[in-house]
């Protein structure tokens, strides 16, 4: 029985097509007939299935009662919108067990019937939020181990400083006290010259020292003369202390021309990717190519090492070196791509610039 203008009125669906019955039968997602107000009037195989019901449960059932009950006010809504046009939304049905099920609602008017009649098709969302949780979870579990793994590294790093402070600052400051002390006691010129001359070197030795311990926190070199003369001074660097060559195309980038989160993003991210090859690759030359577009700016690393499985490290948890050159790139609203064979990698970072397009070279 459905409500119209006229009362009460019988509808019946046996005089349907059997060919689009057994169709609708056969569907893998649930369908209903639903009267204006929402009762069931004919559903298929596949709906009841969802609801954990038997046919005799369902049928004459007002759909707001399987709804979860802090949603039934937004179905309702719904209903009034189907009158109109098609109108589609999520909700939560209830099973017999009392669990909830998420689905997809799709409503539409049946031209038939006077307009006393919708047709609803259900689809089944639970895979779907398994999936997500799925991602949630572990991209939650990466997350965790990302700041631990930074949380480490930080550490370490305030005991390599520590350490390099003691060792070498420490020691060249210690000396450069004692050659103080000892020039108080000198008597002729020429001893106390010479002196002077020791304790020049020790001192400019502790400057580059402290100079060199405080680049590696933070390079100056990238906020006063930006990512080029920077990238340019830590791959001559690299260069002298691993005996890897570097060949840097920066193919007239102009720095200028990147903000500031983008410099130090890229800058960390070659970083890591340099020491990754330093550690692993046994690579004896490593080239980085920068590519000015429009509305990005593009970076290969390509090295002839011995390459890596992508796949296997893609899921480790200790190579999260390359997760955080992922995050870095993410936050920028980038990419990075990791692909490798027998001999040889290479990684690609896009980052888009949003602002405005770069002045590529000859322009004004």
């Amino acid at each position: 029985m459905v409500s119209g203008p006229h009362g009460e009125q019988a509808v019946s669906l046996k005089g349907g097509e059997p060919t689009y019955r057994m169709l609708v039968e056969a569907m893998s997602e649930g369908a209903a007939t639903l009267s204006r107000d929402g009762a069931v009037l004919y559903c298929n195989r596949r709906f009841r299935e969802l609801l954990a019901r038997p046919p005799g449960k369902v049928i004459g059932i007002a759909v707001q009662s399987l709804v979860a009950e802090t949603e039934r006010g937004r179905f309702e809504t719904l209903l009034a919108d189907a009158q109109k046009a098609v109108a589609k939304a999520e909700f939560n049905l209830l099973r017999t067990d009392g669990s909830l099920i998420p689905v997809y609602l799709s409503l539409n008017r049946f031209r038939g019937y006077k307009g006393q009649a919708l047709g609803m098709v259900i689809t089944d969302l639970s895979e779907q939020k398994r999936v997500q949780a799925a991602e949630i979870k572990q991209t939650e579990a990466m997350h965790r181990l990302l700041l631990e793994h930074t949380l480490s590294a930080q550490e370490e790093e305030r005991r390599r400083i520590a350490r390099e402070l003691h060792d070498e600052a420490g020691q060249l400051l210690t000396a450069l006290l004692v050659g103080l002390r000892t020039l108080e006691d000198t008597r002729k010129l020429a001893d106390v010259k010479a002196q002077g001359h020791r304790l020049r070197e020790i001192t400019a030795q502790a400057i580059d020292e402290v100079g060199r311990l405080a680049r590696g926190l933070h390079p100056t070199v990238l906020d006063d003369h930006g990512l080029g003369v920077a990238l340019s001074r830590y791959a001559a660097e690299y260069t002298k202390t691993h005996n890897i060559v570097v060949n840097l195309a920066l193919n007239e980038l102009d720095s200028s021309n990147l903000p500031s989160a983008v410099q130090i993003a890229l800058y960390r991210i070659l970083q890591e990717a340099l020491t990754n090859v330093a550690r692993h690759s046994g690579a004896k030359a490593v080239g980085i190519h920068f590519a000015v577009l429009a509305t990005a700016v593009e970076v290969a690393v390509v090295d002839d090492g011995c390459g890596f499985d992508v796949k296997a490290v893609a899921v480790s948890s200790h190579r999260l070196g390359l997760q955080s050159m992922r995050e870095r790139a993410a936050m920028l609203g980038g990419t990075i791509r990791f692909t490798s064979q027998r001999k040889g990698s290479e990684i690609l970072v896009r980052v888009p610039l949003a602002t405005q397009p770069l002045a590529g070279p000859g322009s004004t």
